[in-house]
């Protein structure tokens, strides 16, 4: 393709892209209400589109209303989670339903102040909500969005740092199409995500399909890939543990963690930092152990820290006591789907087990 002419604003640019190129059928763009968009916009922080649409369809077909989710179990809604990881999204969300029924009669409020008092949406979210799903005028700055703006106008420094970030929401701002009137704002912010996950990405942007190639400065510079700024690296602490597996016959042990903190509301397996506190541990809850043998150890890496993960199993041969423990833990059979939320490493020790 030839190098873009630079014609019109940087919204009528982008916005005649979008008219051409931009995402009009993912499945919360039809018949869209506030409740699809919020839901997307959640489910589409750090994951990409492609995981997230199978997620989007079984969600809205368990939980077609706010109401619908706000009476729904936290652990019928992390079970539709599992896997989407940062299950905070998810608890948020359950929260924020059960927040809009009892305040708003299911309905979204109108402002931005509202929508963000709700658990789990910040700015950027909030202003999505209300710009994709009532066409209203908010900027949004979204990973994708600071990209192509840090891009455009070569805003240096990583956008966690608050300075840069209110430079970001300065030309977000500015851009964004001052008359909702037009049925516009909706597209522009639309398009707007568009760009960053399809021509400006991380790596390999194509800058040659941008309808903003003639003036973006990084393009100029031939420095598109120093923009954004990197988050300054620091070595990730490592931390180790046991997850004690308990097996009656095809029966496993599963405790539900907290509900805040690392898998909170999710079940798992006993963690602990040693083999022997584990047996002593199951024992406290009447599981008497007979023999342990260890399974495939394997890492697993948070944003802030490496768990080096040791599951071991701890065979019960005699039928388990009734005794209730501390926590709320139940046995699960290994020939039967486990519908409650589980965290990645829980999923992936029982499929060491059932395979």
């Amino acid at each position: 393709m030839t190098k873009q002419q630079h014609t019109g604003s940087f919204a009528e640019r982008v916005l005649a892209w979008f008219d051409k190129n931009g995402r009009k059928h993912l499945p919360w763009q039809q018949d869209v209400t506030p409740y699809k968009v919020w839901v997307s916009e959640i489910m589409l922080q750090q994951t990409q589109v492609t995981t997230v649409i199978p997620y989007f369809e079984r969600f809205m077909a368990s939980f077609p209303s706010v109401e619908h989710l706000a009476e729904a179990s936290q652990d019928d809604v992390l079970h539709h989670w599992t896997g989407l990881g940062y299950y905070a999204r998810a608890r948020n969300l359950h929260k924020a339903a059960n927040t809009l029924v009892d305040k708003y009669n299911g309905e979204f409020p109108y402002t931005l102040e509202e929508v963000m008092d709700l658990p789990g949406i910040g700015r950027s979210t909030a202003g999505a909500i209300l710009s994709l799903s009532r066409n209203m005028r908010f900027p949004i700055l979204d990973g994708n969005v600071k990209r192509v703006l840090a891009r455009y106008y070569a805003i240096g420094g990583w956008p966690g740092q608050k300075k840069v970030e209110n430079q970001l929401w300065e030309v977000a701002e500015k851009n964004t199409p001052a008359n909702p009137e037009d049925g516009r704002c909706a597209n522009y912010t639309q398009v707007m995500m568009d760009l960053g996950a399809m021509i400006c990405t991380r790596s390999k942007p194509k800058c040659d399909d941008c309808p903003l190639q003639a003036d973006c400065i990084a393009y100029a510079q031939g420095a598109q890939t120093d923009y954004p700024g990197k988050k300054p690296k620091k070595a990730l602490p490592e931390k180790s543990t046991f997850m004690i597996v308990a097996q009656f016959n095809s029966q496993v042990y599963l405790e539900q963690r907290p509900s805040t903190g690392i898998w909170g509301g999710l079940y798992g397996f006993i963690e602990v930092s040693s083999l022997e506190e584990g047996v002593a541990q199951l024992n406290k809850r009447g599981i008497v152990v007979d023999e342990t043998r260890a399974l495939e150890g394997f890492r697993h890496t948070f944003s802030h820290f490496h768990l080096d993960i040791t599951p071991v199993v701890a065979v019960v041969n005699s039928a388990p006591s009734k005794r209730v423990a501390e926590t709320a833990s139940r046995w699960f059979s290994l020939n039967e789907p486990i519908e409650v939320g589980l965290a990645a490493p829980t999923t992936k020790i029982i499929q060491q087990l059932v395979n």
